[in-house]
C-alpha cells in the first residue's frame, strides 16, 4: 500500500444548527473551528444543517417549503409566447 495518500481520519463532532444535537464520530473532515466535548477535550466541529435529529422522515414533522416563488419563477422563465 502507498504510504502518505490516505487523508487523516479523526474524531470530529457533528453540530446540527437546527436542532442543536451534537454528535461525536469518525471522519476525514476537519474544520478550524472547534467545540469542548463532554469528555473535556476539544474537537473540530462541522456544521450541518440537516440530521437525523431535524430531518422530517425521522421526525415526523413537516416542514413548510416555499415553491410558490420557485413555481412562478419556472413558469415566467418556459412560458409559451
Amino acid at each position: 500500500m502507498k504510504k502518505d495518500i490516505h487523508p487523516q481520519y479523526n474524531d470530529v463532532v457533528f453540530l446540527d444548527t437546527t436542532s442543536d444535537f451534537k454528535f461525536l464520530t469518525k471522519s476525514t473532515m476537519t474544520s478550524k473551528e472547534t467545540i469542548k466535548w463532554e469528555d473535556g477535550n476539544e474537537y473540530p466541529v462541522i456544521k450541518v444543517e440537516v440530521s437525523s435529529a431535524s430531518h422530517p422522515f425521522y421526525t415526523g414533522k413537516k416542514i413548510f417549503l416555499d415553491t410558490a416563488g420557485r413555481v412562478e419563477k419556472f413558469n415566467r422563465k418556459y412560458k409559451k409566447k
